[in-house]
């Protein structure tokens, strides 16, 4: 499952980041969303999801959403 599919205020653990952009994934390790790493998705909007990743909160578009497996 991917993270477009979580529930809105659960914690889901980070299973794997699919994709084929280098770019994209580096950005995604950046923020501290790699494998292993909890995530929680604190509201949705539009095409758009706010998510929590440690200790900060950022706002990801739902093509982003789909490549982090949770």
């Amino acid at each position: 499952m991917n993270l477009t599919k979580a529930e809105v205020g659960r914690e889901y653990i980070v299973k794997a980041i699919e994709t084929d952009d280098e770019e994209l994934n580096a950005f995604l390790f950046s923020l501290g969303c790699y494998s292993g790493e909890p995530i929680t998705v604190v509201s949705r909007r539009r095409r758009n999801c706010v998510v929590s990743i440690k200790d900060g909160r950022y706002t990801i578009d739902d093509d982003l959403a789909a490549a982090i497996i949770i």
